[in-house]
């Protein structure tokens, strides 16, 4: 009796210390987490926030005089490369101009692709994405862009599966990481028909988001990349939760091409209309043609002439 007595505490005890020690682990991750966002959310009651491509800054030599140029254009934050971060540079230049590292875009994605028929591509890819989020979190920054594959990789299902297998196994390093993996809709011939109608829904897309059943797979829409293909504004009304972030730019459907921001015949007060809707505040990111400090301005203006980013939150 007294050794089940002793057996029964000591399996008690030892639960109890187990439980306690998740608990910790869990409450550290939901802090590194929170300190995380809190490090990417801008000193602005401004309803979205200004951000864009690192590529785009065309003046500047250094890292941190290219985020100078950024920060006088009227800019919040800048996206980085993954393949290409200098980490102790990166947070030097943001610690320097006061910028904010908001997030990455995989720079490896199109070339090296999680849905190529090669196996040790698609090897090397997904090395590349868990580098990509440790480089990501390294910086300080909490989310990445991921293009997950392209169609013409092989059969609907087939791409289905590589691209959900991808995403699948970098997730543990998203969440050891506290970074988000933000699908684009892109032209990669995935998850629409790209020689289809200009009335296709975002239902597709909701579905490969929602395959993970994850808080850090969302997507990082982009408004202009589907005006061939359907309306933006009904694609963020589908999509609601699942945008946790944005890529902007100009589309003319009637001329069949890409524009400035405001040179295009997007319904911008549609657009606006439908992330008031769904609730979204956060990040905007440019992804035009780069150019100087005065360039940049004007694709600042364009955008808040676009969206009324300055426009407060509520």
């Amino acid at each position: 009796m007294k050794r089940r007595h002793f057996l029964q505490h000591s399996l008690a005890a030892g639960t109890a210390v187990y439980g306690a020690v998740q608990s910790l682990g869990a409450s550290a991750q939901d802090a590194a987490t929170d300190s995380k966002q809190s490090s990417t959310t801008p000193d602005t009651d401004a309803w979205l926030w200004t951000t864009l491509k690192i590529g785009m800054v065309r003046e500047g030599e250094t890292l941190a005089e290219k985020f100078q140029v950024a920060k006088d254009a009227g800019f919040l934050g800048v996206e980085l490369m993954t393949t290409n971060i200098d980490v102790d540079d990166a947070i030097a230049a943001a610690e320097q101009t006061g910028l904010i590292i908001d997030g990455t875009v995989g720079g490896y994605h199109w070339r090296t692709r999680h849905t190529d028929p090669d196996p040790d591509v698609r090897a090397e890819a997904l090395s590349l994405l868990r580098d990509g989020i440790r480089n990501t979190a390294a910086v300080g920054a909490d989310t990445m862009l991921l293009v997950p594959g392209r169609g013409t990789d092989g059969t609907p299902d087939v791409v289905m599966d590589r691209a959900v297998a991808a995403v699948e196994a970098a997730l543990p390093e998203a969440e050891r990481s506290g970074v988000k993996i933000l699908i684009e809709n892109v032209w990669n011939q995935f998850l629409y028909e790209h020689d289809g109608p200009n009335d296709q829904t975002a239902d597709a897309m909701a579905d490969f988001v929602d395959r993970f059943d994850s808080p850090l797979v969302g997507m990082q829409f982009d408004i202009g990349n589907h005006w061939k293909y359907g309306q933006p504004g009904d694609w963020i009304r589908t999509l609601g939760h699942r945008v946790m972030k944005l890529d902007i730019k100009g589309f003319s459907r009637s001329e069949d091409k890409f524009t400035a921001i405001t040179e295009g015949d997007l319904p911008w007060d549609d657009v606006r209309a439908a992330l008031r809707e769904i609730g979204y505040s956060g990040w905007l990111a440019a992804e035009v043609g780069g150019g100087d400090l005065q360039h940049l301005k004007t694709v600042r203006q364009q955008m808040e002439s676009a969206l009324h980013c300055d426009e407060p939150k509520a």
